[in-house]
């Protein structure tokens, strides 16, 4: 274990051998973080569903490394950008509704059962949380197994909607893609102007994912709720997260203000590392199993 220059976190460089991690430096230190901060607000990323198939905006050094992502204002005024989401989501979200839950996912839901994950905040859209058992989640960027009309407000399964897209571009069928992060796909030219966009099937308006797309905001009421419940946590773990986009980085400001300390699990760089108490620099579903393994239920 050692210092970083600002001598304000102790990184635990480790891949987990049989509960210790190279160097000698063992579970020990991050059971005894959470057993002083039992009571823990979690804040999931990308990285914690890559074992499960999906891949990750970002590397290790947290350089972007995926297609431009869809902009909120581009999907609401062009129909040729509505024509690419749909087609590449076409192809993608069926890798996102066969996902399931990895090794990290299911130790978090066991936390929880233990008594010290109290909220888990997740910036993951593809609900492995909770079909892993997790039962108290925010869903901080929405949810992609739900669409709904920006017109009449009506949401509607993203299963439907898969359905409309089957019946009314099989051309897409044929053509083989590579998986994107958050249900995209790898698709481009000519083929996207054939395109049949599905529109509300109450009132024809126009549909998008129920989701948080680049340069939109968070809904101010899901920022509060996550506020209050950090504020009402010992501490802040943030599992398999860059940070990089501030609709996460916020908690951990809000944190730092709050002198809450941020343990956090990633094998990468983060946002944040400068305001961490603990960073254990490791896969996240092992770290978290043996934490589980280590910690002894609350009463």
């Amino acid at each position: 274990m050692s210092a970083d220059p600002l001598g304000q976190v102790q990184f635990v460089q480790a891949q987990l051998q049989s509960g210790v991690a190279v160097g000698g430096v063992g579970v020990e230190e991050l059971q005894a973080f959470v057993e002083e901060h039992p009571r823990v607000l979690a804040l999931s990323g990308a990285g914690i569903s890559q074992h499960s198939g999906i891949p990750t905006y970002r590397d290790a050094a947290g350089v972007w490394k995926s297609n431009k992502p869809i902009q909120h204002g581009e999907f609401i005024l062009h129909h040729a950008t509505r024509q690419r989401y749909w087609a590449r989501s076409y192809k993608g979200w069926p890798n996102v509704a066969n996902a399931r839950p990895n090794a990290a996912h299911i130790a978090l839901s066991k936390l929880e059962d233990l008594g010290y994950v109290q909220t888990l905040v997740t910036q993951n859209i593809d609900r492995l949380h909770q079909k892993a058992g997790h039962r108290k989640v925010i869903d901080l960027h929405g949810r992609l197994d739900q669409v709904i009309c920006i017109d009449c407000g009506e949401t509607m399964t993203r299963a439907d909607v898969q359905n409309w897209l089957a019946q009314n571009n099989a051309h897409l069928d044929e053509i083989k893609v590579t998986a994107a992060p958050d249900g995209d796909a790898q698709i481009e030219g000519e083929v996207l102007n054939d395109m049949q966009v599905p529109s509300c099937f109450r009132c024809s308006g126009l549909l998008k994912p129920n989701v948080v797309f680049y340069g939109s905001s968070v809904d101010k009421e899901i920022v509060n709720a996550v506020y209050d419940q950090l504020s009402q946590a010992d501490a802040l773990l943030v599992v398999g997260t860059s940070l990089m986009v501030f609709s996460s980085f916020r908690f951990c400001k809000f944190a730092q203000e709050n002198d809450i300390p941020i343990l956090c699990i990633n094998e990468g760089l983060t946002r944040a590392d400068d305001m961490l108490r603990l960073k254990v620099l490791a896969d996240c579903g092992s770290t978290l199993q043996h934490l589980v393994q280590a910690l002894p239920a609350r009463g």
